[in-house]
């Protein structure tokens, strides 16, 4: 039991902890669950300091070097016939996204202190869904991955459906079914990998090491790339997400739109990029193209919307746009924003749903047109909502910027063995949806917190709670921290970026931007 083992145990044990407190303690289920993610949170931060002091020496010697190194591993043998390991440990951009993982799940219990309607199943299913996508991100065998990755998703059903509003028994079955669709594609892939690998092992590292043929390459990527990116609302594969999300209640749209989606990225680059490099190349192009469609349709469908869960969700689907771009590059200025976007992306989102639910629950309506003015009684709210929106339009200083900026300088400089006319036109085009970010931005927080106040009921209301300045605040200052000074986090995911882009150049296909 090392420290990534602890890591996945923890919410779990929080959740077995909830369980255990009389239905009727909904205050004690609420402070198990805020103790049990705040120690998870703590040991992060722990874990983060002991993988850095651990891979900090092999930062020069991973520059060369073609197999990501893993650290603070852990393996135990678990179906041995079959080549199945409980295998997991931290790299640089796991670790990343477990930092933004376990920052979602505790400020997300926060925001979540007012839900009374069966209380402790919410919270017992909550920290199960978390447990499934620390498991994911830690996960070193496949099917050990595969196995987490259903534990991350399921619950969403029971979660959107029982607790959600609106269409929610419509939105959570339309969302379980198509993220089903994606995890066959996902596991036809892994299956196809491990026989061609000889049907001896899913330890990754080891397939890392394996050579497989182009042909199969070349069938194989586009089964992980579009299973993953329908988790990352990929188009067209994208209509589950703002569904799922306008019907999902605070913590879950939350974890949903910060950690979740984040999945998609995260599989279709440590999987599909890493294990495929040569179907990765030949299919980069066209998944630019889709992911440009992504970002630009995503972009005009935020600007017409007048619910702001809606408004919230397209903008969503635009900004991982974003992050499948920065996948699909296929270079390291690339793939630095890329992992960049997924996680300022989720520190952003996870705060417009913590204040949109908090808005909500003081105004009683999402609808645009029908709120003005509440700068005035909610200045708290609205100064964290114009962060925010600052951080969505990609203001400098802001971690929206940086992430951004990485992706499309990226693309436009692409790889020697693309198109660069046609690379160069793809990024001018998604270089330009940061005009129609600003407009629905702009207009949308203008409309809600500016002006006279339109429904003389909203005058009376309050500002934020303790709880909700509490979460929001961590929030905020996680934009500001990593915008301000991103190089934290740049120095820890770019030791394992150099050895996927290191596989990219093995190939004989020279990728700019490798410096």
């Amino acid at each position: 039991m090392g420290l990534a083992s602890w890591l996945i145990l923890i919410p779990f044990l929080t959740a077995l902890a909830v369980l255990a407190v009389p239905t009727r303690r909904s205050d004690l289920i609420r402070w198990v669950a805020l103790v049990g993610t705040a120690a998870h949170l703590a040991l992060t931060s722990y874990t983060t300091w002991a993988f850095w002091q651990e891979a900090s020496p092999d930062l020069v010697a991973v520059r060369t070097e073609t197999v990501s190194r893993v650290y603070l591993v852990e393996r135990v043998p678990w179906f041995e016939s079959l080549g199945i390991d409980y295998l997991v440990g931290v790299d640089g951009v796991s670790m990343s996204m477990v930092i933004l993982t376990s920052i979602i799940i505790f400020t997300g219990v926060l925001a979540s202190w007012n839900v009374v309607h069966r209380t402790k199943e919410f919270f017992t299913l909550l920290l199960v869904l978390v447990t499934g996508v620390f498991g994911v991100f830690l996960s070193f065998d496949l099917f050990l991955f595969f196995m987490f990755y259903e534990v991350a998703v399921l619950p969403m059903y029971l979660l959107i459906g029982v607790w959600g509003t609106g269409r929610k028994e419509y939105s959570a079955m339309k969302l379980t079914l198509m993220l089903m669709v994606g995890s066959a594609l996902i596991l036809v892939g892994f299956l196809a990998m491990y026989h061609a690998n000889g049907s001896t092992t899913f330890d990754l590292t080891k397939l890392a090491q394996a050579h497989f043929e182009t042909g199969l390459q070349r069938w194989v990527f586009p089964l992980i790339f579009i299973g993953f990116g329908i988790l990352g609302a990929m188009y067209p594969f994208h209509t589950w997400s703002p569904d799922g999300h306008a019907s999902a209640p605070t913590a879950v749209s939350m974890l949903h739109a910060g950690v979740l989606m984040k999945l998609g990225g995260y599989g279709a680059l440590r999987i599909g990029v890493y294990l495929l490099p040569e179907g990765a190349q030949y299919w980069g192009l066209f998944f630019m193209a889709v992911t440009t469609i992504n970002i630009v349709y995503g972009s005009l469908g935020a600007i017409t919307q007048k619910d702001l869960k809606y408004f919230t969700a397209y903008s969503s689907v635009s900004h991982c746009g974003f992050v499948l771009f920065g996948v699909a590059t296929l270079n390291l200025m690339g793939l630095k924003g890329a992992v960049l976007q997924m996680f300022s992306h989720g520190v952003m989102t996870g705060l417009f749903f913590a204040l949109i639910g908090m808005v909500y629950g003081r105004t009683h309506t999402r609808i645009i047109p029908e709120m003005g003015g509440l700068g005035k009684v909610m200045p708290w709210l609205a100064a964290c909502f114009y962060i925010g929106g600052m951080a969505s339009l990609g203001l400098p200083g802001l971690a929206g910027f940086i992430a951004e900026s990485h992706i499309f300088l990226g693309g436009f400089f692409g790889n020697s063995w693309t198109n660069p006319i046609l690379s160069r036109t793809l990024t001018v085009l998604a270089t330009l949806s940061i005009v129609v970010t600003a407009v629905y931005v702009l207009r949308g927080l203008a409309t809600v917190f500016q002006g006279p106040v339109r429904d003389p009921h909203h005058a009376e209301l309050t500002d934020a709670t303790l709880t909700e300045r509490l979460s929001t605040g961590i929030l905020v200052a996680t934009l500001v921290v990593t915008g301000m000074v991103p190089g934290l986090l740049i120095d820890l995911i770019e030791g394992t970026l150099f050895p996927i882009v290191n596989r990219l150049q093995a190939t004989g296909m020279a990728i700019p931007g490798h410096s």
